[in-house]
C-alpha cells in the first residue's frame, strides 16, 4: 500500500466507535454516501470510513493480498476494535481477514458477501457478533448461505429485506439501515 493512492471516505468523530464500509464489484465508497449510509451512521456517533477496494472507484491496483491490504488500511487509519460492513465481492477481503483477525474485529455485517461456502469451515466457531443481511430476491449469492453463517457463527442474526436483491441496501436503504444501526447499538 506504500506510495499507492487508495481512495477513502471518513467523516465522524476520530475517537468514535468505528465502522468500515466495503463494497462489492459494481459500487465504490461514494456509494454509501449516496445512500445516506454515511451521513445515518455519523448522526449515529460512529467513526466511518467507506473505502474504494484496490482497482475499484479511483483507488490503484496494487499486489497485496486482500487480508494484507486490510491489515494494512486498519493499521494506517488506526481502525481497531472496528464493525466491518461487507457486501458481495468485498467477502474476499472480510471473511479471510476475520478468520485471521478477528480478535481486531469488534463485530461483522455480511450483505451476502462471496466465499461463505469456500470458507465456512475456517469460520465455524468465531465468536464475533455478526449480522446477515440479505435481500429476499437474492439471485447472486442465495439468502440460504446467511443460514451457513447462522449455523457456523455461534454469535450471528439473520435480517432478511423483503423484495431486495443482491445490494439489498439499495432497494431497501431505510430498512438496511435501521438493522444496520440496531446491530450496531447491540455491541455497547
Amino acid at each position: 500500500m506504500k506510495n499507492k493512492n487508495i481512495h477513502y471516505l471518513e467523516a465522524g468523530q476520530p475517537d468514535a466507535p468505528s465502522v468500515l464500509l466495503l463494497h462489492g464489484a459494481s459500487f465504490r465508497a461514494k456509494t454509501w454516501e449516496e445512500i445516506g449510509t454515511i451521513k445515518q451512521l455519523t448522526n449515529q456517533n460512529y467513526r466511518v470510513v467507506a473505502v474504494d477496494l484496490p482497482g475499484y472507484g479511483t483507488s490503484a491496483t496494487i499486489s497485496d493480498e486482500p487480508v494484507q491490504f486490510l491489515v494494512k488500511l486498519t493499521d494506517n487509519l488506526q481502525l481497531h476494535n472496528t464493525v466491518i460492513v461487507s457486501p458481495s465481492m468485498s467477502g474476499r477481503y472480510s471473511l479471510p481477514f476475520l478468520i485471521q483477525h478477528h480478535e481486531s474485529v469488534r463485530g461483522f455485517v455480511a450483505v451476502a458477501p462471496v466465499g461463505i461456502l469456500k470458507m465456512a469451515e475456517k469460520l465455524e466457531g468465531i465468536q464475533i457478533p455478526t449480522l446477515a443481511i440479505w435481500g429476499s430476491n437474492d439471485q447472486i449469492v442465495p439468502p440460504s448461505q446467511a443460514d451457513i453463517l447462522i449455523q457456523t457463527m455461534p454469535n450471528c442474526q439473520k435480517a432478511i429485506l423483503k423484495n431486495a436483491g443482491h445490494a439489498c441496501y439499495l432497494k431497501a436503504p431505510n430498512k438496511f439501515h435501521e438493522n444496520l444501526i440496531q446491530f450496531l447499538k447491540s455491541l455497547k
